[in-house]
């Protein structure tokens, strides 16, 4: 697992006493069907990202979590144990934002179309999008999932972790020189400064049962706020991969 920058992982709040255990809690197993656990390769490492299905070939994530290889598990609660409810497929191509750009993470947003289509159950299942003019209000309670650090030191969690988020207004990510209030969303409590929970990048920030952020990038100090990708800007781009292939 790569470690920032490049951020692979991002800080997601909540109040939390210092005594308390850092981080949001660990959720019901598989109360998030579209979860996907993303394992990469690239040329020099193995390390993980989050992802969440949006079409039984499609999964979506971060630009930034590309590979030269990527193998996507779903279906999953405890990473470490292999359940019957696992699926588990390769990804066939990737499609990077082609305006991606790796040093603001502008544009982070990635399509990978899987090898095959999967089963849906119970346990796998897909996130709907929003739709192109569809936007969120600052101050909105939203969710975010991954199987990412629970604290700065901490190891990464086995199990599938939770927290609650509220969108901020985005004045409050002006500290980031290159946020961009149309691209992205600013998300965090600007009343905390405990960390809560460092998710797996490219997981969703699902508000009202829609995927409507990418987890993108945070402070490595764990000071909100951190930054998603908003979904709805790039729908017209979304829609047209999804249609061509």
């Amino acid at each position: 697992m790569k470690l920032l920058l490049p951020l692979l992982l991002t800080l997601l709040f909540h109040e939390a006493a210092a005594d308390e255990i850092i981080g949001g809690e660990e959720s019901k197993p598989h109360s998030h069907p579209y979860m996907a656990f993303l394992k990469i390769k690239d040329h020099r490492s193995l390390y993980h990202c989050g992802g969440f299905l949006i079409r039984r070939d499609f999964v979506m994530t971060a630009a930034h979590c590309t590979g030269h290889s990527i193998t996507v598990i779903l279906g999953a609660h405890n990473i470490t144990k292999r359940e019957a409810s696992w699926q588990t497929l390769n990804v066939k191509h990737q499609f990077p934002h082609p305006e991606y750009d790796p040093k603001s993470y502008i544009n982070d947003i990635m399509l990978l179309k899987l090898e095959d289509k999967v089963k849906l159950t119970t346990e796998v299942g897909i996130l709907p999008l929003p739709s192109t003019f569809n936007s969120v209000s600052p101050g909105k309670l939203c969710q975010a999932t991954g199987w990412g650090m629970t604290g700065i030191r901490a190891p990464a969690s086995d199990t599938l972790q939770e927290v609650k988020l509220r969108l901020m207004d985005p004045i409050n990510c002006k500290v980031y020189k290159a946020f961009h209030e149309k691209l992205q969303l600013c998300v965090g409590n600007p009343k905390s400064i405990q960390p809560a929970f460092e998710g797996d990048s490219g997981g969703p920030l699902v508000c009202s049962g829609v995927a409507q952020g990418i987890i993108s990038y945070g402070r490595t100090n764990a000071v909100p706020p951190s930054v998603f990708t908003r979904i709805a800007y790039y729908r017209p781009w979304i829609n047209q991969i999804l249609k061509s292939n």
